[in-house]
């Protein structure tokens, strides 16, 4: 089998309890709006770790669905606020525009709280590297020339995230963990993955003419970093199911670190004293 086609793996030797400072930090697909944002997730993630540059690789905002009706949580403006702060307290912060949030298009160059807005930037890493950003919805025929299409798969991609909701309770409840129904069909279904499989190439490609050491991306909710023929893609995954991000370290490394674990050993760990606590107050008696 490909390994391509199995789902990112979730290390959480790549979290730190901590949290950390990096030199740059890209997250995208948050899709705040909607009911399948991790809100509290990413919270949580921008609150312990901080760094020089933060790129916002859109669909930052789900204007889509925001459309169809409004749905805005207080964990939703905290997370706002939060990057806000950020910006404020001197990161850096570029905000690309994606295909959900396609509305802030019309205000290109502009600034809104120190938030750059972009179609597109260039980073370049502690080692020299020139890495091209950008969200990916422009190398998506199907964003480009069916949008109908797209609407109706992003209709059935929200389905699909409330059954894996449900799903994962019951698992939950069983004691087993998080298995996603949706990443799961995406990486079995021959067409996702051809789909996939062409759009990275599309964009190596691109940012290989273009002349970039390598590009970073979001659009398609598959967290990955890996070489095409000598041009590096990365892709900082989504807030939805993957909960990742992409970061660089102070000596120039490109990681992937996927945030779930961190808030689960903090809740594992927040019931365990409980029930401690709990033993202790009530011991049982013979």
């Amino acid at each position: 089998m490909d390994p391509r086609d199995l789902p990112p793996p979730r290390d959480p030797s790549q979290i730190g309890s901590e949290g950390r400072h990096y030199r740059a930090i890209w997250i995208s697909d948050i899709h705040l709006g909607t009911p399948g944002c991790k809100a509290e997730f990413l919270l949580d993630f921008l609150k312990a770790n901080e760094s020089d540059q933060l790129y916002l690789v859109g669909d930052i905002i789900d204007g889509w669905q925001l459309k169809k009706g409004w749905y805005w949580k207080q964990s939703h403006n905290d997370v706002v606020q939060k990057v806000l702060r950020k910006a404020r307290k001197g990161t850096k912060v570029t905000y690309i525009v994606g295909n959900h949030d396609e509305v802030l298009r019309d205000f290109l160059g502009l600034t809104f709280g120190d938030i750059v807005i972009a179609n597109e930037a260039v980073h370049v890493t502690q080692d020299g590297r020139r890495l091209w950003i950008t969200h990916g919805d422009l190398f998506d025929g199907v964003i480009q020339y069916a949008k109908w299409l797209a609407y109706l798969g992003d209709s059935a991609y929200t389905l699909i995230l409330k059954l894996n909701d449900t799903f994962n309770f019951m698992r939950h409840k069983m004691g087993l963990s998080y298995w996603s129904v949706s990443q799961f069909l995406k990486h079995k279904v021959k067409n996702a993955v051809s789909f996939i499989t062409a759009f990275e190439e599309a964009l190596t490609t691109e940012a290989r003419r273009r002349g970039y050491d390598g590009v970073v991306c979001g659009h398609i909710h598959r967290a990955e970093i890996r070489d095409i023929d000598g041009t590096l893609y990365c892709n900082d995954g989504d807030w939805v199911e993957s909960l990742s991000a992409l970061v660089e370290t102070h000596d120039g490394e490109l990681k992937l670190v996927f945030w779930p674990y961190r808030k689960q050993i903090q809740d594992q760990a927040a019931k365990k004293s409980t029930l401690e606590q709990t033993h202790v107050e009530h011991p049982t008696t013979v």
